[in-house]
């Protein structure tokens, strides 16, 4: 067989160290859509056939079935045959796992496909759920998967004091270029958890400077509006849009890709020098979302050169050219952003109010920038601890 064999491929290929983890024994399962072999089969259905027992579904933001939209909170179904647990519901109390729910369990599997951006809420599950399971210790296994964008690339600064949420839950870099696996054994050494509680099925055959395409895995959609590949690519600054009252694409069949708002005035956006990535004027009416039925002016970001191209960099450089021309209360999202009402959601989204406060000045982004650079360096000697791939 050739390409890469996730974690959860591994079981499914009768892999003799990975079955011993899970065959026999009470399980939980925290997984979502995404969650398949590279037959497309459920790791539920994969685990069930290696001899595992199943006692406990647990879905994270979207649901298990990954259906709900963003920041919808999902119920639990506790009736009869096997419950399954929402861990985001609709407060920040159902962000973590009741203890009670994994006392019985011999070990909780955790299958989910991240996209390598620390906004993407599943691996803050994946860490709230290592860390209740340690309270009661029961032991954890990660099925790893790919980093879609590689292992390679380091973008942003990590978080300041005060700004940490479940858009970020540890202070790591925006683009942190970690496996699944990788970042709960860099959480559960901040932690100070039982490293044998923790158990990783490392991936065959991943190196860190692939991308999802060159793994020879088939792309399914981790949340709703993660349809592509490409949307992964964009993913880590197409998110900051969240922060404005622009559209960021949600309610198109592109979204992050496309941008923009009623009205807006895209001249000095196409005026930027960017890198990796050209930018086209469209115009688009969201179905759902933000501005839902309302023509929108924008932009798609096609990336030219994914090596080349700074998703992190070149969003915030092109929010700044089109911010400073909105009228104050037009610019930043003001509701509560994923359960804090204190601080501006592009605050919770850049780790800190540098990149509010420079467009509101209407300075140069390159002190912004410069510092971004530097934090995300000192996060990538970090974590090389941590690797379990060294190339």
């Amino acid at each position: 067989m050739t390409g890469v064999r996730t974690g959860l491929d591994r079981i499914a290929d009768g892999d003799s160290k990975a079955l011993r983890l899970v065959a026999g024994r009470n399980v939980g399962l925290l997984a979502h859509a995404a969650s398949v072999d590279r037959s497309l089969r459920p790791a539920s259905t994969v685990l069930e056939a290696a001899g595992a027992r199943i006692r406990a579904l647990f879905g994270p933001e979207h649901g298990f079935a990954g259906a709900a939209q963003d920041m919808i909170g999902v119920g639990s179904e506790e009736g009869p045959g096997i419950p399954v647990y929402s861990l985001y519901g609709d407060d920040a109390a159902d962000l973590s796992p009741n203890p009670d729910w994994l006392r019985d369990l011999d070990a909780v599997v955790i299958d989910l496909q991240d996209v390598g951006a620390r906004y993407y809420t599943y691996v803050w599950t994946a860490a709230l759920t290592m860390k209740a399971a340690a309270s009661v210790g029961t032991e954890i296994i990660v099925l790893d998967r790919p980093n879609p964008l590689g292992g390679v690339r380091v973008e942003g600064a990590p978080q300041r004091d005060g700004y940490l949420s479940f858009v970020g839950l540890y202070p790591i870099a925006v683009r942190h270029g970690l496996t699944i696996g990788e970042l709960m054994q860099w959480v559960c050494d901040r932690e100070h958890l039982d490293r044998d509680l923790l158990r990783v099925v490392p991936m065959d055959g991943w190196q860190r400077a692939m991308t999802f395409e060159e793994t020879g895995l088939p792309w399914v959609m981790p949340s709703p509006n993660m349809p592509t590949f490409d949307t992964a690519v964009v993913y880590p600054g197409g998110c900051l849009v969240e922060g404005t009252q622009l559209s960021e694409g949600r309610g198109t069949t592109r979204p992050f890709e496309l941008w923009g708002g009623p009205g807006l005035n895209m001249a000095a956006l196409l005026e930027l020098d960017l890198h990796g990535v050209t930018l086209r004027p469209v115009e688009f009416v969201p179905t759902f979302h933000k501005h839902a039925g309302v023509a929108c002016a924008g932009v798609q970001v096609h990336v030219t050169d994914a090596w080349v191209f700074r998703p992190y960099e070149t969003y915030l450089r092109m929010l700044a050219a089109v911010l400073p021309d909105l009228c104050a209360d037009a610019r930043w999202r003001t509701e509560i952003y994923e359960f804090v009402s204190d601080r501006p959601a592009i605050d919770l989204l850049t780790g800190g109010p540098e990149f509010r406060a420079a467009v509101e000045a209407g300075t140069a982004l390159e002190e912004v920038l410069t510092n971004e650079a530097r934090g995300a360096a000192e996060f990538d000697g970090e974590r090389r601890a941590v690797w379990l791939y060294e190339k």
